[in-house]
């Protein structure tokens, strides 16, 4: 009988405990993706990288088309060459092939460091306009990542205006 009471009472009181909770939290959504695709201040971040490299893509660029004639040069003349001067023009070409290498592997190196320096800052300017967003509609949790989500719960079009604003 106590067993019975006890259930009942649990039956009556877990709506109304579930219910109340419910209410409490206010769960939004942000798709960072988008965010970061979109807004303007990402856009900008990420074309001031591009250009900060500009100089070096150029000169990788020159010293590849330098490499290419060099190869059409020794494809073309080479059989005019002696086998020493053959030799030590593939030999000069093989050098600046592998330091043109290692060049474009510091600028990919030296870019990827420069864009999360600017992804960090975005991200945290972002993770702000989010905080703020969620303390004045008063939700109590924002996620980034679901399976699934309503259109009624996204805010990142707001997160996107408002990035746009500041």
């Amino acid at each position: 009988m106590l067993k019975r009471s006890l259930l009942l009472s649990c039956l009556i009181v877990l709506p109304i405990f579930v219910e109340a909770t419910a209410e409490e939290l206010t769960i939004g959504f942000v798709n960072m993706e988008r965010v970061i695709r979109e807004a303007p201040v990402a856009v900008k971040a990420s074309k001031k990288v591009e250009q900060e490299f500009e100089g070096r893509r150029r000169e990788l660029q020159q010293i590849a088309a330098d490499i290419k004639a060099r190869q059409a040069a020794l494809t073309q003349k080479g059989s005019a060459l002696s086998d020493s001067q053959r030799q030590l023009k593939e030999a000069e070409l093989s050098e600046i092939t592998v330091r043109s290498q290692r060049k474009q592997q510091e600028l990919q190196e030296d870019i990827n460091v420069r864009q999360n320096e600017e992804m960090s800052s975005f991200l945290q300017k972002a993770n702000s306009v989010v905080a703020q967003i969620a303390e004045a509609e008063h939700f109590g949790m924002i996620l980034n990542q679901a399976v699934t989500y309503s259109g009624r719960v996204d805010i990142t079009e707001k997160v996107i205006k408002k990035l746009a604003g500041d």
